[in-house]
């Protein structure tokens, strides 16, 4: 007679970790994640390193290859989770107010330190490795490009824009010039900036 054999636990017993399994701890892991913007900010991306960030985050090396195969998979990671908070798309009933409302929340947004120096880095380095560019074009510019999208449809159900109204074009007129005067310039905004701009992209799309 056959003697069905069985490692499982007899009822009511707690299940043990198996020896060696990796436990990942989160302050570990936020710890790893915020020496990444130091080690940017102090060498770039290409001069940067996984000792460096593990000497920054006073952990070992391993500890870091356990959550990220690569410096370029980590960083990215950390646009892939800032990109997910997202912008929300502004439902205030009117094209000027929903325009005015996606400038305040990208003027904040763009003012985090992913967009004013991650970014930016990652975009130098993306001219060789196109992995890099196809990774921020999918964190940030297909979300946006959505609540361009959402923006322009209610518009157009108001009546306020023709329905030929590219949604491409409408984040450009949007979005561009903040980028520009934030993230390129590195200006602070004069007092009536987002007001002004609104009013400008609203003309540029109905014309």
């Amino acid at each position: 007679m056959l003697v069905r054999m069985t490692t499982d636990p007899a009822p009511g017993t707690p299940r043990r970790v198996p020896a060696g399994a990796a436990v990942l701890r989160e302050d570990v892991t936020d710890a790893i994640r915020a020496a990444v913007f130091e080690e940017l900010a102090a060498v770039g991306f290409a001069r940067m390193s996984i000792e460096g960030i593990a000497r920054r985050a006073g952990v070992g090396k391993t500890a870091v290859y356990r959550r990220w195969k690569s410096k370029l998979s980590l960083v990215l990671d950390l646009v892939s989770a800032f990109a997910a908070q997202g912008l929300p798309a502004p439902a205030t009933g009117s094209l000027y107010g929903d325009v005015r409302a996606l400038l305040e929340v990208a003027s904040h947004a763009l003012r985090h330190p992913v967009a004013s120096q991650v970014i930016p880095d990652l975009l130098v380095e993306s001219v060789r490795h196109p992995e890099i560019a196809d990774a921020i074009k999918a964190a940030l510019l297909d979300g946006q490009q959505g609540v361009a999208a959402r923006v322009v449809r209610d518009a157009v159900s108001r009546g306020e824009l023709p329905e030929a109204t590219d949604p491409g074009r409408a984040l450009d007129l949007m979005v561009g010039p903040l980028y520009w005067r934030l993230v390129v310039v590195r200006e602070e905004l004069p007092k009536g900036y987002l007001d002004d701009l609104a009013r400008s992209a609203v003309a540029a799309l109905r014309a």
